[in-house]
């Protein structure tokens, strides 16, 4: 058994061949990124010794499409084959390519190359699965709070924050297969003012930054410690003001002593005054 596997690259062109000298099927699992061009090579094998090449295409929701090249008549068949982005690449009685031009969500599915010629049986099934790109945005909420979401990826994303913080992740899943991922996050320390979603994706990786808006947060708690000096600041007033107070009545009664001991003094003074007089 001799078998070889290459790939080759080409701008908006996706393209992987498997070639097989065995009766052995071949499976390949193939991600596509949407809206390439895709080319689907059959085994290898002379074409003067196919019999007939048939592809069976099964795509979600949909009846299988057959497609299928007889050499000894040279005639092409199709049943159920209603989608025209899937075609020969080229002649099938030169080439028994398939080609997606371009591909879409809705050709995730599997696509079998059966042939039969002279010396046995060859099979190669490729299972495409169609990578979306998820569209990454970055709000910034109060309260020292930022919302990061890849939306309509395929497949799911990873999302993460630098620095960390308290966060919630989630996800959202769609009919056509795509999937939202969201996470919201909070940063109680005022140190933290600039945050960073990263989001990796099987399509590549994308990072967002944004400074934290201040929010009601800080703003209640700069209220709050400005009504606590400012009760300290009063507290301490009174207190002065009662000291004061106690001062100055406390020295007002003591004069008031004072002139009234001073008063009976004199009037002492005087009646003595006046009895030596009479005598």
């Amino acid at each position: 058994m001799l078998w070889m596997t290459f790939t080759c690259e080409v701008p908006h062109l996706a393209c992987l061949c498997q070639f097989s000298f065995h009766v052995c099927p071949v499976n390949t699992l193939w991600p596509v990124l949407m809206g390439a061009k895709a080319v689907l090579c059959c085994p290898a094998s002379p074409l003067t010794n196919v019999l007939v090449i048939t592809w069976k295409i099964t795509l979600r929701h949909r009846p299988t499409c057959t497609m299928s090249y007889k050499n000894e008549t040279n005639e092409t068949t199709t049943t159920n084959c209603a989608d025209e982005r899937i075609t020969w690449a080229s002649r099938p009685d030169q080439d028994p390519t398939l080609q997606i031009d371009p591909v879409a969500l809705s050709h995730d599915g599997n696509y079998s190359c059966q042939m039969a010629t002279v010396v046995g049986y060859l099979e190669h099934t490729y299972h495409l699965q169609v990578l979306v790109p998820p569209k990454v945005i970055l709000y910034v909420h109060k309260n020292r709070t930022a919302e990061c979401k890849a939306v309509a990826g395929k497949p799911a994303a990873n999302v993460s924050w630098f620095p960390p913080g308290d966060c919630l992740t989630g996800q959202d899943s769609w009919a056509n297969g795509t999937v939202t991922v969201w996470s919201t996050c909070n940063w109680p320390d005022s140190n933290v003012t600039i945050v960073k979603c990263s989001v990796s994706h099987s399509t590549g990786e994308k990072s967002l930054s944004r400074k934290l808006l201040p929010g009601f947060r800080t703003l209640g708690s700069s209220v709050s410690s400005l009504l606590i000096i400012l009760y300290v600041k009063l507290s301490l007033f009174l207190v002065v003001l009662f000291l004061v107070g106690f001062i100055f009545f406390k020295t007002t009664g003591d004069y008031r002593n004072v002139l009234e001991r001073y008063r009976k003094d004199i009037l002492d003074l005087l009646h003595s005054s006046t009895n030596l007089c009479h005598w």
